[in-house]
């Protein structure tokens, strides 16, 4: 599917959530990340799919001593009891399918969701082997490549989701061409939920060594502008969200909002064309945000 059809397919979507992927691998960060999860179906009426992705890898002494068929069928089986038996109190097997897939887990995830037509992908991001030092190779990859929206923390296991009837959303917006499509998807979605929502502009502080008074002309001339451009993006997609301008760095303004509001999730943009740059500053966001990202 091409990038321009994948944009289009979300922003066509209607904002709410009716269904879920939760890809699980058995970890602690995807137990904690359940909490999630479940808030996600409290707040939408969703229903839940758990995926489980194995990967067929057999040391050579195992297949040394049986048949390569025999040593897959036999750990795909194992991988099925620890699937069916995993959460089963927050996720009932009767009302919860669980899918097994075998093959790289990222691309089996993405697959998925786009085949199945899922609103949702929510999982956690692993420590230890970092894609550029930020996050978990499997959660960068899913980030790249989903159609979806995708919720994730690096803190599943040290925050919990805030009580059901605190709903205050943050939302990051620039002023480029999909910023009506970041807004119109979190403004509907927020309306769904009956959250608060905030919008934050970040505008970048001027180099160093600049002169100080001319710095302060430059920055009010720029956040009359970003008002104004807010305010047209807001009233085109009928959205009264409260608009926050920061100047600094964006990953900290877009953070120190997220904290400063006690957000439930931060919601950010995931362009298709999106350069290596924007994609080490999501992944930078996640790494450090107070509360779940939801890359849309």
């Amino acid at each position: 599917m091409s990038a321009i059809l994948r944009t289009q397919r979300v922003y066509n979507r209607m904002t709410t959530i009716k269904s879920i992927l939760f890809p699980v691998d058995f970890s602690p960060p995807c137990v904690a990340m359940a909490a999630f999860v479940r808030k996600g179906v409290a707040l939408f009426s969703a229903k839940v799919t758990l995926l489980h992705v194995l990967e067929l890898a057999s040391s050579g002494y195992e297949l040394m001593v049986r048949p390569l068929k025999e040593v897959e069928r036999d750990r795909e089986q194992v991988a099925r009891a620890r699937l069916e038996a995993f959460l089963e109190a927050e996720f009932p097997l009767t009302e919860c399918p669980r899918l097994l897939r075998v093959g790289d887990a990222a691309t089996r995830i993405a697959e998925l969701a786009r085949e199945r037509r899922f609103d949702l992908i929510v999982m956690p991001t692993h420590a230890g082997a970092f894609r550029r030092m930020l996050l978990g190779s499997t959660t960068a990859k899913v980030l790249n490549d989903a159609g979806c929206p995708v919720l994730t923390t690096q803190h599943a296991e040290t925050i919990a989701p805030r009580p059901l009837e605190h709903r205050e959303w943050v939302c990051a917006l620039g002023l480029h061409a999909d910023s009506e499509r970041v807004l119109r998807y979190a403004s509907g979605l927020a309306e769904t939920a009956h959250a608060n929502l905030s919008l934050i502009h970040a505008i970048p502080a001027g180099e160093p060594g600049l002169d100080l008074e001319l710095d302060e002309r430059v920055q009010s001339a720029e956040k009359q502008i970003a008002r104004r451009r807010l305010a047209e993006l807001q009233a085109k997609v009928g959205s009264q969200a409260r608009v926050g301008i920061a100047v600094g760095p964006i990953k900290d303004a877009l953070t120190g909002a997220a904290r400063r509001l006690q957000a439930d999730v931060l919601i950010i943009g995931r362009s298709p064309q999106a350069d290596v740059r924007l994609r080490d500053l999501t992944y930078a966001v996640v790494r450090d945000a107070p509360c779940p990202v939801l890359s849309v």
